[in-house]
C-alpha cells in the first residue's frame, strides 16, 4: 500500500464540539485495543541508560490521558519528572494535571506548534522525546524535518503509529460496529493510509552512526520506533 496523508477531522473541529469529544473517548479504547501502552512502556524499560530522567515530552499528547497512564508505570523507577504535554489545542483536564502531581510528576501543557516548539533555540534537551498516533499526520519531508529537530533535543526518541497494512485498512472501516463515532471512523481509515511499514521511519531519521534505531511491527495494527543515542 502506497503512504497517503489525508486530513483528519478531529483536527479541524472545536476541541469543545460533540464529536470531538467522542472520538477522544473513542481514541482512549483503541489505544487499549492496540496495546499501545505496553508497547511504548516495553521499548523504553528496555532503554537501560534511562535510568533517572528528569525531562519528558509527549509530542502531540492530545488530551494527556494516555502519558498519564504511561507516567502510572514508569513512575515506579522514574521519579520527580517533569512531563512536557505539547499540542496545538490545550484540551487537558485538570484531574489529569493532578493526576501527575499525585506520582511526583511535574505536567507542563504547551500549547504550540510542535514544530515551532522543537525550533526554540532556548529549549533545554530533553531524556525522552515520544509520540503515539502523531507522526502519522505527516508527510514525509515534514516528518524528515520533525525527527531532525527531535533528535538534535534528546537522547530518545520513541512512537507508536498505525500499521499501513490491508488487513489494518480492513478493521479500521468495522468501527461503527463497537459504538464509534463518526469523526473516529472517517479518521481511523486516513490514519491507517498515512501509517508505516517496514524502515519508512528509521530511513528519516538523521543518518548518523550515534544512533541505534529499532523499528517492528507490534502487536496487530501497530508500528513501533525507537531511537537511542549511542
Amino acid at each position: 500500500m502506497k503512504r497517503v496523508v489525508k486530513a483528519e477531522l478531529l483536527d479541524q473541529l472545536p476541541a469543545d464540539d460533540p464529536g470531538a469529544i467522542g472520538s477522544r473517548r473513542d481514541i482512549h479504547r483503541l489505544n487499549l485495543i492496540m496495546g499501545n501502552l505496553g508497547t511504548l512502556f516495553g521499548m523504553i524499560e528496555t532503554v537501560k541508560s534511562l535510568r533517572s530522567p528528569t525531562r519528558v515530552v509527549e509530542l502531540g499528547s492530545g488530551d494527556g490521558t494516555f502519558m498519564l497512564r504511561l507516567a502510572r508505570s514508569l513512575s515506579r523507577s522514574w521519579k520527580r519528572v517533569d512531563v512536557f504535554l505539547v499540542d496545538r489545542k490545550d484540551v487537558v483536564r485538570q484531574e489529569t494535571r493532578d493526576g501527575f502531581a499525585k506520582l511526583g510528576w511535574s505536567a507542563h501543557v504547551i500549547t504550540a506548534d510542535v514544530f515551532d516548539w522543537l525550533r526554540e533555540p532556548s529549549r533545554e534537551p530533553a531524556d525522552v522525546i515520544m509520540a503515539n498516533l502523531f507522526l502519522h499526520h505527516f508527510s514525509g519531508s515534514e516528518l524528515s524535518e520533525m525527527l531532525r529537530l527531535a533528535a538534535s533535543r534528546t537522547r530518545v526518541f520513541a512512537a507508536c503509529e498505525p500499521w499501513r497494512s490491508r488487513t489494518g485498512l480492513f478493521f479500521s472501516r468495522m468501527l461503527r460496529v463497537i459504538g464509534c463515532n463518526a469523526v473516529t471512523c472517517h479518521d481511523a481509515v486516513a490514519s491507517v493510509q498515512a501509517g508505516f511499514a517496514g524502515r519508512e521511519l528509521s530511513a528519516l531519521w538523521p543518518a548518523g552512526r550515534e544512533w541505534n534505531l529499532r523499528e517492528r511491527g507490534a502487536k496487530v495494527f501497530t508500528h513501533a520506533f525507537v531511537a537511542q543515542r549511542a
